[in-house]
């Protein structure tokens, strides 16, 4: 068998799309799979898009997502230049072979004179198409004399080299997840591969260069089905092997109605580029928000393929065992922010309390607080279960770090009674004759004493929670006052009382 060979060939042209990085992992789970070598090319052809720190910006984002390159511009191997500007000599000659054979031609009309042509169609309800039926009538070497169009050649007139799409034939052809496809030459029209600036387009490029990197299968974006009967032509018409193609599904919006765009995460609050974007117009990154590349790749991994199975949850390597192409969805897959979350919040609660407190105190820091590892490992083990991201362990704990500065009014409101400001007294008297201030001696205590008096222990619990958070959240407040400390505990109460007195702030 063939080796399996393919390659992910993203244009350098701005911050790469989440529904790119899925293109780059599907390419890369199905060379794995099978043994293969997975490739990264960069197609910078059209250079008036070409926007700079695209390329690094790429590449970073591969590795952060783990997807290691085995050929491009900085591995190497034996089939580069990666980089398609550094290729262009290549591709005339190409263009020049399919022209002596018969199967392109140059064709002469400028801009403004296609622009005339096209709204005089549409004027007439129709729609312009360069194609066998009006290549006839144009400007072109095959309207032309030999004399003629080598004339205007040697006066530098502009020109493009369009492929010479057959007349009223079916192009038979197969696709990995769309199965057989049959489409008539009389709808396509004749595309250009190569412009008098000696850049090819994409289809030339990309063609000449798949093959002569070897490659077996071709996997991309469904944006690019309408362009594979011509890609099929020209394999046909070079005589090369054609090799498989797996044309895969759009990323669609939350609501499911169209392609999955940067407004969309602008509008919703979520990012679509797997990277914070620093040039021109500025975009967040999964990176940057605190997603883990590990729960962003499994993400995307589901985004268009079923395993078949209830499994969710996948390291790289289960997703490699598991894929495969015959397994992708033909339709569009709708993105959820919310799931995106979950999982993120499913790879947290794999992590152990030391290495998110690790991640947690680099949160810190800026802030301030420089707390020993121990400590925040305790802290971090009190709330993880409640959080998704690192950056809300600070949400969840920041009253740990500093005591309130105001309290809930709707709280004080409904739980702060005439008589709890002298319970709150008894309650810190409770707890500074204690000698021990761990979680299980002190809820013992407290828990005794509340009994002993009769009082209610919502009442109470409330009302404590008050004064040494500020509002009625956080975890068990026997752990809160614990890793506070005695002095802090009993301080803040006796400001909570100070402050909230008989109930009003």
């Amino acid at each position: 068998m063939t080796q399996v060979r393919v390659r992910f060939a993203p244009s350098p042209t701005g911050p790469l799309h989440i529904g790119g990085v899925r293109t780059a992992l599907y390419n890369y789970l199905f060379a794995k799979k099978n043994h293969g070598v997975f490739i990264l090319r960069i197609e910078d052809t059209d250079l008036t898009r070409f926007v700079e720190g695209a390329e690094e910006y790429i590449m970073e984002s591969l590795k952060w997502c783990g997807l290691i390159v085995d050929e491009g511009i900085n591995e190497g191997g034996s089939y580069g230049p990666y980089r398609q500007s550094d290729r262009k000599e290549l591709y005339r000659q190409y263009a020049d072979l399919l022209f002596d054979r018969g199967y392109a031609y140059y064709a002469f009309d400028t801009p403004e004179e296609l622009e005339a042509m096209r709204m005089a169609a549409e004027k007439e309800g129709k729609t312009f198409i360069y194609n066998s039926a009006i290549r006839s009538k144009l400007k072109n070497s095959l309207t032309l004399s030999d004399v003629e169009w080598n004339a205007r050649l040697d006066r530098g007139e502009p020109y493009v080299i369009r492929f010479k799409m057959p007349e009223n034939e079916e192009i038979h052809f197969d696709d990995m997840i769309r199965g057989h496809i049959v489409v008539n030459t009389s709808t396509l029209d004749d595309k250009v591969l190569f412009k008098s600036d000696g850049m090819p387009t994409y289809h030339l490029a990309h063609l000449v260069d798949d093959h002569l990197m070897k490659i077996s299968h071709v996997i991309r974006g469904e944006e690019w089905l309408p362009s594979l009967p011509l890609h099929v032509m020209l394999y046909r018409a070079f005589g090369w092997d054609t090799p498989y193609f797996a044309h895969l599904p759009l990323l669609l919006k939350p609501d499911g109605k169209g392609k999955l765009s940067k407004r969309d995460g602008d509008k919703l609050g979520f990012p679509v580029f797997p990277l914070y974007w620093p040039y021109g117009e500025k975009a967040r990154g999964y990176r940057e928000d605190g997603y883990y590349p590990e729960a962003f790749i499994n993400m995307l991994a589901l985004l268009g393929w079923n395993p078949g199975t209830e499994q969710e949850i996948f390291s790289m390597n289960e997703l490699v065992d598991a894929f495969s192409i015959e397994r992708v969805h033909k339709a569009g897959s709708r993105f959820d922010p919310e799931k995106a979350k979950w999982f993120n919040h499913q790879y947290l609660q794999k992590r152990t309390n030391n290495q998110l407190a690790i991640e947690f105190r680099e949160y810190l820091r800026p802030r301030g607080f420089h707390i020993d590892i121990v400590d925040l490992e305790k802290l971090v083990a009190l709330v993880k279960d409640r959080v998704s991201f690192v950056k809300d362990i600070w949400e969840q704990t920041d009253f740990f770090f500093k005591a309130p500065a105001e309290y809930d009014k709707e709280a004080i409101r409904k739980r702060w009674q005439t008589n709890t400001p002298d319970i709150l007294k008894e309650l810190a008297s409770i707890l500074n004759g204690l000698t021990e201030f761990s979680p299980s001696s002190t809820e013992t205590a407290v828990k005794a004493w509340i009994a002993e008096k009769g009082y209610n222990m919502g009442t109470v619990m409330n009302a404590f929670r008050l004064v040494i958070v500020g509002a009625l959240r956080g975890p068990h407040m026997f752990d809160i006052i614990s890793w506070l400390g005695k002095e802090e505990t009993l301080n803040r109460i006796e400001r909570g009382i100070s402050v909230i007195g008989t109930g009003q702030q």
